[in-house]
């Protein structure tokens, strides 16, 4: 698969939904994902800017205004969107703008790029759960947004960590 190609290595068997999430840099968070049951594939890629078929650098020169972004598979008999959200919002911290851990940048924001009315519903029903939880000080920075033309990332970030035998970006 090339840079630049949109959707085309996501399933469109009646039974299996896509989800988008950006939560930093997408190597850990595809490696969360992966590790779901009823997940079927992932891929990382870009979604939310201007840029038509953008590469790694020019996403990272903060011109293009990309998110660095996961697209799931997954079988809902097997997994909820409700679920995904919960992994979603435990892997990352929704209250840093344009950032995650050591990273720092546009397309390191937190965002959830929904794909129907219903995942709309479930993402900012979640959201307004996680706010009124009081389990962060600050408020909550993720974008709720509708999906937009996902382009999947060069080949050697696809499973990056899991082609290096690692299970996290974490040191």
């Amino acid at each position: 698969m090339n840079p630049g190609d949109v959707e085309s290595s996501m399933s469109s068997e009646n039974n299996i939904e896509v989800a988008t999430f950006g939560a930093g840099c997408f190597w850990g968070v595809e490696a969360n994902f992966r590790e779901i049951e009823g997940v079927v594939a992932t891929a990382v890629g870009y979604e939310g800017g201007t840029k038509l078929n953008p590469t790694y650098e020019d996403v990272c020169g903060h011109k293009t205004g990309h998110a660095e972004v996961v697209r799931v598979e997954f079988d809902p008999a097997r997994v909820t969107y409700d679920q995904l959200l919960d992994v979603f919002w435990a892997n990352h911290n929704p209250t840093q703008v344009n950032r995650q851990g050591p990273d720092f940048g546009d397309q390191y924001r937190t965002v959830i790029f929904y794909h129907s009315p219903e995942q709309k519903a479930a993402a900012e029903a979640s959201k307004a759960k996680l706010e009124a939880s009081g389990k962060y000080s600050k408020p909550i920075a993720t974008q709720i947004v509708p999906t937009e033309t996902f382009y999947i990332a060069e080949d050697y970030h696809q499973q990056y960590l899991e082609k290096r035998g690692r299970r996290s970006c974490h040191l």
